[in-house]
C-alpha cells in the first residue's frame, strides 16, 4: 500500500537553455531553449507522486501564470497542493544553463518562496497528521521550514530535510529537526565547514575512506545522513547502530548505470523518491529505500528538465 508523503518546500517556473558548452563570463553560446515547472520543493513532490507515494505539497505562490501553472500540474499529477499566496510577489523562477554532457548551472529567483510563513505551515497540521513521511528543502523562508520539521516530529511523521542549496543558512536547531539528511557532496562540505569548522574538497568525498566519512557526518550532526555522490552512489550514516532498522552503522550504496541527457533534479529524484519508500506500508530496509532511490535518481537524468523528467513508477 502506498504511504503518505508531505513536501514542503519550493515552486519555480524553469527557464532553461541548452548548449554544446557552458557560457564562459562574457561569452555567448547558441543553444535551444524551454521552459517548465521546477523548484526542489515540486521536483520531489512529482518524484514522490510518481514513485508511489500519497503526495501533497505545501508551498508559497504569487498570484501569476506560474501560479496557474502550479496548480494545474499538481492537480494532473494528484499530488494534494497547499499555497500560500502572495499577491504582491511573483513566483519563483529558475534559468537553468545544461550543456552537452548534462552537466547544469542554476540561478534561482526566490519571489513568494522566500515569504512562506510559519503561520501558514502551523495552520495546515492536519495534513501534517496525516502524513507518514514529511520532506523538506531550504528554498523557501526558513522559520517556514523549521516550523514545518517541528511539527512533522509532533506528529509522528519521519522528517527528511535535504538541506539544498548549498548555500542556504542553517543553524543546528534545525539539523536536529531532521530524522534523515540527504546532501550531495558540494552540500555536505558546506555544512561541515559551517557546523563542524571543517574544510574538506567536496570532490573527494566519494574517495574517503568509509570511518572518516562516517566520523565527518557525526561531527555534524548525530543523525541519519544519506550522502549522494552521484556516480559513486551514496553513502548511509547512522549516529548508532539500529537506526531504521539498520545493524551498521555506515555503509554504501552503488550508482546505478545511466545514458546520461541532463542532470537537473537527479538529486531532487532521489530525496522524493526515498520519501515515497520510506512511508509505503510494504516498505522493505533503509538500505533498500535507499538503493530504491539511488535507481530512481538515475532514471530521471535520462530525460531533459527537471519535475517532468521524474519517472513514472507505482511500484518499486
Amino acid at each position: 500500500m502506498p504511504g503518505v508523503v508531505l513536501v514542503v518546500g519550493s515552486y519555480n517556473q524553469d527557464h532553461a537553455w541548452t548548449s554544446d558548452e557552458l557560457p564562459a563570463p562574457g561569452a555567448t553560446r547558441l543553444g535551444t531553449y524551454a521552459s517548465g515547472p521546477g523548484g526542489k520543493g515540486f521536483n520531489q513532490a512529482v518524484a514522490a507522486s510518481r514513485a508511489g507515494a500519497r503526495t501533497g505539497f505545501l508551498t508559497a505562490l504569487g498570484d501569476d501564470a506560474a501560479a496557474a501553472t502550479a496548480r494545474a500540474l499538481a492537480a494532473e499529477e494528484g499530488i494534494e497542493l497547499l499555497a500560500e499566496v502572495h499577491a504582491a510577489l511573483p513566483s519563483g523562477t529558475a534559468g537553468i544553463f545544461v550543456d552537452a554532457a548534462g552537466r547544469n548551472v542554476i540561478t534561482v529567483a526566490p519571489g513568494a518562496n522566500a515569504a512562506l510563513s510559519a503561520d501558514y505551515v502551523r495552520a495546515a497540521r492536519p495534513a501534517f497528521a496525516g502524513a507518514g513521511v514529511v520532506l523538506a528543502q531550504l528554498e523557501v523562508a526558513p522559520d517556514a521550514v523549521h516550523e514545518a520539521l517541528a511539527l512533522a516530529r509532533d506528529t509522528g511523521a519521519t522528517t527528511v530535510l535535504n538541506p539544498a542549496p548549498a548555500n542556504a543558512p542553517t543553524t543546528a536547531e534545525l539539523l536536529a529537526l531532521a530524522d534523515i539528511l540527504t546532501p550531495n557532496e558540494t552540500e555536505f562540505a558546506a555544512l561541515l565547514a559551517r557546523h563542524a569548522g571543517q574544510s574538506v574538497d567536496a570532490d573527494t568525498l566519494a574517495s574517503s575512506e568509509d570511518d572518516a566519512l562516517h566520523a565527518l557526518c557525526q561531527s555534524v550532526q548525530a543523525t541519519t545522513w544519506v550522502i549522494t555522490l552521484g556516480g559513486q552512489g551514496a553513502f548511509v550514516s547512522h549516529a548508532a547502530p539500529g537506526r531504521h532498522g539498520d545493524e551498521a552503522s555506515f555503509y554504501r550504496v552503488p550508482a546505478h548505470p545511466a545514458q546520461v541527457v541532463d542532470t537537473t533534479g537527479a538529486g531532487d529524484a532521489f530525496s522524493g523518491a526515498l520519501a515515497a519508500a520510506l512511508a509505503g506500508n510494504d516498505a522493505g530496509s533503509f538500505a533498500e529505500a535507499v538503493g530504491f532511490a539511488s535507481r530512481y535518481a538515475a532514471l530521471s537524468t535520462e530525460a531533459a528538465g527537471a519535475a517532468l523528467s521524474m519517472p513514472r513508477l507505482r511500484a518499486r
